[in-house]
């Protein structure tokens, strides 16, 4: 097993958001290859991810954020377990955060459940017309579609967003910074739902 430095964990820790011991474990799994420890990572953190999701998210806040010019607020319902993290101050700020992306994006659904079958048909009926005027073959015509409605997905799926701050989030989607945060808090984290209000529309 290979011998890992503080700064190797370090280094993993701020990519990934894990525990000390966990990415510590990881890079000495991959035999320090960063790259294959975030990949231990993420199958492990979907498995404990998978088992957060199991609780119930009964807890929780609903955060406000209104633009400065006044004419675009979101109000933001984010749900955890307990009372505790609630209150804590990361789990207040990823709500802010993610109240001031919903601002700036305006995302229509929280996850790729909520998007209606109607809406889907509708749009892969227009991806599939338009891939036919095209002139490439059906399978062709069949994976440029596909590719649409994944690019549709990224543009009105709030979790599958990148963070419209990516300095600050390093380029994150929302459910990154989502997942993130449940693994620190060791809770299941839920964006449960959102309003948003622009003036005139």
């Amino acid at each position: 097993m290979a011998s890992v430095s503080a700064a190797e964990v370090k280094a993993l820790r701020d990519r990934t958001g894990a525990g000390m011991m966990d990415a510590k474990s990881a890079l000495q799994e991959a035999d320090g290859d960063a790259d294959k420890a975030v990949e231990i990572l993420r199958v492990k953190g979907h498995a404990q991810a998978a088992k957060r999701g199991a609780r119930a998210a009964t807890e929780g806040l609903v955060s406000s954020y209104v633009h400065h010019n006044g004419r675009v607020g979101v109000l933001l319902e984010v749900d955890c377990e307990t009372d505790f993290v609630a209150r804590n101050e990361d789990f207040q700020a990823f709500a802010r955060e993610v109240g001031a992306h919903v601002a700036a994006a305006a995302p229509q659904w929280v996850s790729d459940e909520e998007v209606p079958q109607e809406a889907r048909e509708a749009e892969q009926r227009v991806f599939a017309e338009q891939a036919a005027g095209e002139g490439k073959p059906p399978d062709v015509q069949e994976k440029i579609a596909e590719g649409r409605m994944r690019k549709w997905l990224d543009e009105v799926v709030l979790l599958r967003q990148t963070h419209v701050n990516e300095d600050k989030h390093e380029s994150k989607t929302i459910e990154e910074l989502r997942s993130r945060l449940a693994a620190s808090t060791g809770e299941n984290v839920v964006i449960r739902r959102f309003a948003r209000f622009a003036v005139g529309e």
